[in-house]
C-alpha cells in the first residue's frame, strides 16, 4: 500500500519516493521536495486545511490536494 504525505500523522518523519506527474510536479520539486529528501509534519489544519511540514530546515504550507501527488515511505 503506498502512502501519501495527505496520510501522515503530525510530528511523524518521512522521505519521499516519489511524486505523481501533475502540473503541480515542477512546483513541488522547485520548493525542495524531491524523491529521497526527509520531512516531517509539523501541524494539520483542521476541517482539510494545508499541511505544514518541515523540509530542508523551513516551514512549509501545502494544500492537501497537492499532499496526495506526494509519495512517501515512514
Amino acid at each position: 500500500m503506498k502512502k501519501t504525505l495527505a496520510d501522515i500523522k503530525k510530528n511523524e518523519t518521512v522521505i519521499v519516493t516519489g511524486i505523481a506527474d501533475s502540473a503541480l510536479r515542477r512546483r513541488i520539486i522547485d520548493l525542495g521536495i524531491t524523491p529521497g529528501v526527509t520531512l516531517s509534519v509539523e501541524k494539520r489544519v483542521i476541517f482539510g486545511g494545508p499541511l505544514v511540514l518541515k523540509v530542508r530546515g523551513y516551514s512549509l504550507a501545502v494544500r492537501r490536494d497537492d499532499a496526495r501527488l506526494i509519495e512517501v515511505i515512514i
